[in-house]
């Protein structure tokens, strides 16, 4: 392998880290909700583990190895059950907003990232950003 290679793949791994993070903290808040929010948000936390797949393909595609751990989004995880207890649960979904917009930052940050390879970033902004901002 070679240095770009390397550094794609690291922030490949990054990315689904935070993928997984997102699929942890919407199966923990799907529970506390019944009805509507709860049908979408397993619809997001569906896209989210689209993306993680993706991203789990592509790095195996480079000759990496896919990380299982969790990310930042296993903050808001711990986090949001005390959201909830203090604020009500339309703070909890505020928290989820949060944690999406981040989500989105991460993959504008390797969009500008000269050394991530062109096939990664055509995966990022046609796949992953699309199912963000739906």
């Amino acid at each position: 392998m070679n240095a770009i290679n390397d550094h794609c793949i690291q922030v490949c791994n990054n990315l689904l880290k935070g993928e997984l993070s997102a699929l942890e903290t919407y199966t923990e808040v799907i529970d506390k909700y019944d009805g509507k929010p709860a049908s979408e948000l397993e619809r997001i936390r569906n896209h989210h583990f689209a993306s993680a797949e993706r991203l789990r393909e592509n790095i195996s595609d480079m000759g990496g190895v896919p990380r299982e751990e969790t990310g930042a989004w296993g903050l808001y995880a711990k986090a949001l059950q005390g959201i909830e207890n203090l604020f009500g649960p339309d703070s909890a979904m505020e928290a989820l907003q949060r944690g999406e917009e981040n989500a989105r930052s991460d993959y504008e940050k390797a969009l500008a990232d000269s050394e991530v390879m062109a096939s990664s970033k055509s995966m990022i902004r046609h796949e992953l950003l699309r199912r963000i901002h739906r």
